[in-house]
């Protein structure tokens, strides 16, 4: 039978059920990430799960998140993280190696192989062939220990590539073409492949690109074929022992397909406050720019830089632009350093920062008050940056360079510059894992430092007989894991603290939310369209967890954080009816009778006790997460289980 990308690698890893879209399947996962904002939960809830050898094939901890060390508490959780590597095998790259997803692609991913990640980007090994998956930290834990992920089987979208790119036009306007067509909200439920002569002129970073902002779809993941660009890419790196091919059979069936013809496309830029605002960079006139910041694991990686610093080379920044750079890994860095790129972006004006994520997760360079910022990242949510009231825009590197030197958003076609950058792919990368820890003998003898910032993550309760509680917020459409648990650089510190942090969960639409939940001994969110989208932060739910939450009722949930709100014991609801959510005030008190044998049907009856109501609502989970809910999460459901045997 004819096989797509997905069902090949899906069909070799395959432990449970079938590959029937919508089903529950379980496949054994090879490889792990994790990165230091999600990964002192991961690490604490691996070490309550009390096994002694992972089941993976490799995992690794980065730190890139948190490295801004203005106090001890990130050096802490380094130290703790660490530690706890050496202690149960797990690689370590240290801080100043890059960020995790653009490392993970030079010196750790494989083709055909599965990767499951604490970081919503995990997806961008799917540039290399691999099926990568980002997910909730107790995922992830869990995958180490038993080495299986189980998830609901997607639809998989065929996008077929046809043509090539022209000059000035690059991998970035493929992915905001994308996200122009279907939004934000269009992956749910799928995953993307992509196909079609267009692939071949595409490099391995550049598809790392377009799988990286395929989150911001909402994708279960995306990927590419192995293929010859991908032989190249890992011979450059010295891995060519580590290539596989993989293609599509000819006559492989899919779900649904999108054609893009790259030939068609312009230079496109997503306005804020979403990645989907996509609009073609010609049309927007006098857009002042006060910053820009080249990097990202989307747009850092040699090939993007090297760009840019062609770009840049003998012109001056404007006067109003603050221009900072983050190449995605030390060999990247190095790399510009040894062949003069580096001289050229400093002498730009350009601020060279470290190869971490920094301002993507509003870690530095906050924009000005009502500033305008030109990034090439991939999230531009309002607030994210750090500035509020700052406007975030999303570009290729060309564009951000270009605009960098104007000190206005544009199109880079109209810049006077005589020839396009091209740059020459290295036959060889400069290779030094000398910041990569390998697991060592004797681990046993380990001793795991914990520092007093890291303290005890909460666990939910068996579910009651009945639930009631006041409606202690109502939100809007979209709202992200930014929204509910911040994470600007004075917040990030305290990803090991979640009392701490309980102090300004959903703080960005309600001062009062966290004073509420603790007066009112918790209570119910009441959310619209897409609740939870963005990062896979587990603390978007451990933290409501922390105040109480017992049950979110929304119009719909995004993947990871619907995963993870089961996977700690507080209840997801879709309203079966999407004008109840019209009906219903915050203060509201709701009740839900007989809560075990509600949860453990497809329909849950929520009473409004305030309006003399009644909602139905719809919890379409699979019988295993009816049991995780119901013994009040899924690391209870473990222990219980692990008693019993």
């Amino acid at each position: 039978m004819s096989s797509t990308v997905v069902q090949k690698i899906l069909e070799k890893h395959l432990v449970k059920g079938k590959m029937v879209p919508g089903e529950e399947i379980a496949i054994k996962i090879d490889q792990t990430l994790t990165q230091d904002a999600t990964g002192t939960m991961v690490y604490l809830q691996l070490e309550a799960l009390g096994i002694k050898q992972l089941k993976t094939k490799k995992s690794v901890a980065y730190i890139d998140h948190n490295t801004l060390q203005s106090g001890p508490e990130n050096a802490d959780d380094h130290l703790y993280i660490q530690t706890v590597a050496q202690k149960y095998g797990i690689y370590f790259s240290r801080p100043g190696n890059g960020i995790c997803h653009q490392v993970h692609l030079e010196r750790f991913a494989l083709p055909g192989e599965t990767l499951l990640g604490s970081d919503s980007h995990t997806p961008t090994a799917g540039g290399l062939g691999m099926l990568a998956i980002g997910a909730g930290g107790l995922e992830v834990a869990v995958a180490m220990a038993q080495g299986e992920y189980r998830f609901i089987m997607p639809k998989i979208v065929r996008v077929n590539l046809i043509g090539k790119l022209n000059h000035w036009v690059s991998a970035k306007d493929i992915i905001l073409e994308l996200l122009r067509r279907i939004t934000v909200r269009g992956g749910a439920g799928k995953i993307f492949e992509y196909s079609g002569k267009g692939v071949k002129s595409l490099s391995v970073p550049q598809r790392a690109t377009i799988t990286n902002m395929g989150a911001e779809l909402g994708a279960t993941t995306s990927l590419f074929p192995s293929d010859e660009r991908t032989w190249e890419f890992l011979k450059a790196q010295k891995r060519e022992k580590d290539y596989l091919e993989i293609q599509a059979d000819e006559e492989a069936i899919y779900n649904e397909e999108i054609e893009i013809d790259l030939s068609q496309l312009e230079p496109l830029v997503a306005c804020p406050d979403s990645p989907d605002q996509v609009v073609v960079v010609s049309s927007l006139k006098d857009i002042k720019v006060n910053q820009v910041i080249i990097g990202s694991c989307t747009n850092s990686s040699y090939s993007d830089l090297m760009r840019v610093a062609k770009i840049l080379q003998g012109k001056a920044i404007a006067d109003s632009v603050s221009l900072a750079i983050a190449p995605g890994s030390k060999q990247v860095l190095s790399m510009l350093a040894k062949n003069g790129a580096l001289a050229a972006l400093i002498g730009s004006g350009a601020r060279i920062l470290e190869c971490a994520c920094g301002p993507c997760i509003g870690m530095g360079q906050c924009p000005p008050t009502g500033g305008v910022s030109l990034r090439t990242f991939n999230r531009n949510f309002k607030g994210r940056a750090g500035t509020p009231s700052a406007q975030v825009y999303l570009a290729s590197p060309e564009v951000a360079a270009v605009s960098a030197l104007t000190g206005y958003l544009t199109d880079p076609r109209e810049f006077e510059l005589k020839d396009y950058p091209k740059i020459k792919r290295p036959q060889t990368f400069l290779i030094n894992d000398n910041l990569i820890i390998s697991p060592i003998n004797h681990s046993k003898e380990v001793e795991v430092i914990k520092g007093p910032n890291i303290k005890p993550f909460p666990l939910g309760k068996p579910l009651p007989s009945q639930i009631r509680g006041k409606v202690l917020i109502k939100v809007g459409d979209n709202i992200t894991t930014d929204h509910i648990m911040p994470s600007p650089a004075k917040l990030l510190p305290y990803r090991s603290n979640i009392p701490y942090l309980s102090d300004y969960c959903l703080t960005p639409c309600d001062q009062d939310f966290p004073r509420k939940a603790k007066e009112n001994g918790g209570g119910f969110i009441v959310g619209g369209i897409n609740y939870g989208q963005g990062s896979s932060r587990e603390h978007a739910a451990l933290v409501p967890l922390y105040l109480g939450i017992k049950a979110v009722l929304a119009k719909s949930f995004s993947r990871i954080h619907y995963s993870n709100l089961i996977n700690n014991g507080i209840i997801p609801l879709v309203f079966k009816n999407p004008e109840d959510y019209e009906e219903i005030g915050e203060m509201d008190e709701l009740l839900i009778e007989e809560a075990i044998s509600q949860v453990k049907g497809e329909t849950v009856k929520v009473r409004n006790l305030t309006k003399g109501k009644e909602y139905k609502m719809i919890l379409d989970i699979t019988p295993l997460q009816r049991e995780i809910l119901v013994q009040g999460g899924l690391l209870n459901l473990i222990r219980l289980k692990n008693t019993k045997d």
